[in-house]
């Protein structure tokens, strides 16, 4: 070898040995925290840290106070929706916003107006047949009445000039007249009694009649729903998400939109069953709009549903929904219905021992952590606060500055972990019962 290859040679060990010593200086530090215990257990040296617990929520903006725009209640229904203004209209007051289908209620003015004038017509009928009926009973009891004074005066009563026989027959004949006159006279009173009890029958249903030609009328004059204040019309969605639209059958007092104060704002959000732990009323919270997301929004939960449901049909995921109260609305920028998303607050603490939950290990029904001392580890036993992803609050048994090893050292670096099931700790999860 020459002198310059040498050169070059020792050159490049010498370049080689400072890349050495660089990464060993890196990594000497960093190996004192992790090294210990006979240098294959990974350790960590606890420190206290802010702790906030954030559980994520999305949802929609809705108006604290809204004025409900519903079917009407003094027209029979149902009804069918002829025509709806569309979701997100801004109206003002007096505005048609709902119009329905009026050929039911149509159909049952033509039909109560027929049936007037039927009963009208059979009131007129009536009325002349009785009147007839009433003429020819006067007449047969006036004829009567002539009779019974012709049989009075030409009374067959000398025995001189009449047999016995004579005399009798004109008194029967006289008591014949007498009761036909009266047979006559009662026929009439109960002709006219009847005749005014078919009237008056006839009378109600012609009442009945004419109010339901009122109530026609007035269904009529109803089928336009107006708004009754200005502002923006959102319709009601159904439990499958779904508005009000045209040829829909409702009923009497069924909701079918709002007209929100825009003043004021809140919003309805859903939170996962699992990350539910701590979740309660007075929680701080904070809202941003996804249309503009830069923008965050002040909140305090106001209120917690008392059981979890599923948001869609046949879902299996269970949702809590949390009402979030808005420290200010923007109504330039926020409308009903905005989706939003949410940050929860369910814990913050300034100052916390944190460690990751490998560290955490159960032994007989015991939750602890091995603590380095000179030449081991020792068990401790510790009390677990509320945890985040991948760490847990240690409330009691260890302090800052305390060593902790990161795997179980009575096990060998090449004995497997134990998995969750088996002996591995039961490590409170970010989620739990509703306080």
């Amino acid at each position: 070898m020459t002198r310059r290859n040498k050169r070059l040679t020792s050159l490049g060990l010498l370049a080689l040995a400072a890349v050495v010593a660089i990464l060993l200086g890196a990594f000497l530090p960093l190996a004192g925290s992790l090294g210990g215990g006979g240098g294959e257990i990974p350790v960590l040296t606890v420190q206290k840290e802010p702790f906030v617990r954030r559980v994520p929520a999305q949802g929609n903006l809705q108006a604290v106070r809204a004025t409900p725009v519903s079917v009407p209640m003094g027209a029979p229904g149902p009804f069918r929706i002829g025509w709806i203004a569309q979701d997100g209209t801004r109206v003002k007051a007096g505005e048609v916003v709902i119009r329905f289908d009026p050929s039911a209620i149509e159909k049952q003015l033509i039909e109560a107006e027929d049936q007037l004038r039927e009963v009208r017509l059979r009131i007129g009928k009536t009325e002349t047949e009785s009147s007839a009926e009433l003429r020819k009973l006067e007449q047969d009891a006036e004829m009567a009445r002539l009779e019974l004074e012709n049989a009075r005066q030409f009374l067959k009563k000398d025995e001189e000039l009449f047999s016995r026989n004579e005399i009798i027959e004109a008194s029967i004949d006289q008591l014949l007249v007498a009761k036909k006159e009266k047979h006559a006279r009662e026929a009439q009173r109960t002709r006219r009694e009847l005749t005014g009890a078919e009237l008056e029958l006839l009378r109600i249903d012609m009442r009945r009649a004419e109010a339901k030609i009122q109530l026609a009328q007035r269904s009529l004059q109803s089928l336009a729903v107006t708004a009754p204040h200005d502002g923006v019309l959102i319709l009601k969605r159904d439990w499958r998400g779904e508005t009000p639209r045209v040829g829909d059958t409702v009923w009497n007092g069924q909701p079918l939109a709002e007209i929100p104060d825009l003043s004021t704002m809140e919003a309805e959000v859903f939170v996962l069953e699992a990350d539910a732990g701590g979740l309660k009323p007075g929680k701080r919270a904070i809202v941003a709009l996804e249309s503009n997301p830069a923008v965050p929004y002040e909140a305090t939960i106001q209120r917690v549903d008392a059981l979890a449901k599923p948001r869609l049909q046949g879902s299996p995921v269970q949702y809590f929904a949390v009402t979030l109260e808005l420290a200010r609305t923007d109504p330039k920028v926020m409308k009903p219905g905005q989706r939003v998303q949410a940050n929860l607050i369910l814990e913050q603490r300034k100052e916390a021992v944190l460690v990751p939950r490998q560290a955490v290990f159960e032994r007989e029904g015991k939750l602890i952590v091995y603590r380095r001392k000179a030449g081991g580890f020792d068990p401790v036993e510790v009390a677990l606060g509320p945890s985040s992803m991948g760490r847990v609050v240690v409330d009691k048994g260890i302090t800052a500055g305390d060593v902790l090893a990161l795997r179980d050292p009575d096990r060998s670096a090449d004995e497997p972990e134990e998995t969750p099931g088996q002996e591995g700790p039961s490590v409170p999860a970010p989620g739990g019962p509703v306080l």
